[in-house]
């Protein structure tokens, strides 16, 4: 589209494409709600032929139940990264006071020396601004600085994002990092792929993008999780996501993540006609 339209006309537009609304008075309502560029334009692709042409019966309520899906399954992501975010601050922290003391971890020598100086000197001074950023907002920061001058590991972990942390541990010294990544009982360089690639899926789940069909060419070694794997691409997929959450989350909380991820596929499932459900799951990366 090429002009601006308003969402009456936008579902003309739709029926235009030989798209069927069951419900026209529903249609407008989500897509008032959620856009019809978050909710078509997101998902039209998979009910597109060879031809770039809608297949045969494709409706509005089944792209809108895709759309669903995926906002659920966000929601899930955003809950379960939140679990490891914690653990892995905690296990940061743990390591900096222990190794440096809760005063003088910030500096170049209590980092990885065969990177960049540069990029470690940058990093500290992010970190630092992080500071003096919630100096005001964050009455425990403002607290340490004022009576001790400094702010200790246990308190700087809570006000750094999971992709700032996720950049602090790629950054540690190689001994650090092991101590960490040994509490999953993985390598740190694995450890560190997957926090890469749960930063990216985090982001995509908070910001209201699409998930399902995540792809990310910062590959996770796939063959140490699952061995018999086949992989139809070298890039990471949400598949793998799903099963490295496995080793980061507790069993308990894993069982709860994988319950809640089926439920959203079988209530999918139950409403694909024009497409079917392993569709959906090869493109999340699935072998069926």
């Amino acid at each position: 589209m090429k002009e601006y339209k308003n969402n009456e006309e936008l579902i003309e537009y739709l029926i235009s494409k030989n798209v069927i609304i069951n419900d026209k008075k529903r249609a407008l309502k989500n897509i008032e709600k959620y856009s019809y560029y978050s909710i078509v334009n997101g998902y039209k692709f998979v009910f597109k032929d060879k031809n770039n042409n809608y297949k045969k019966n494709t409706s509005f309520e089944e792209i809108f139940a895709l759309y669903e899906f995926d906002k659920n399954v966000k929601a899930i992501f955003l809950k379960y990264t939140l679990e490891i975010e914690i653990i892995i601050k905690s296990l940061m922290a743990n390591i900096l006071s222990e190794e440096y003391g809760v005063k003088d971890y910030l500096k170049l020598e209590n980092f990885d020396n065969t990177t960049d100086k540069k990029l470690v000197n940058e990093f500290i001074e992010k970190i630092e601004k992080e500071i003096d950023d919630n100096y005001i907002k964050h009455p425990t920061i403002k607290h340490y600085k004022d009576t001790y001058n400094f702010v200790p590991p246990f308190v700087l972990t809570k006000i750094l994002t999971f992709g700032t942390i996720s950049r602090y541990y790629s950054l540690l010294k190689q001994g650090d990092r092991q101590k960490i990544s040994k509490y999953f009982k993985l390598s740190d360089k694995l450890l560190r792929q997957i926090l890469i690639n749960l930063t990216m899926v985090r982001n995509i789940s908070a910001h209201s993008d699409r998930l399902f069909n995540y792809r990310n060419k910062y590959d996770i070694s796939f063959k140490n999780i699952e061995k018999d794997y086949d992989r139809k691409e070298y890039l990471c997929n949400l598949y793998m996501i799903i099963k490295s959450m496995k080793v980061l989350l507790d069993t308990e909380k894993y069982q709860e993540f994988d319950s809640l991820l089926n439920t959203e596929l079988e209530k999918l499932k139950n409403k694909l006609f024009v497409i079917d459900i392993n569709d959906i799951l090869r493109i999340m990366g699935y072998d069926v």
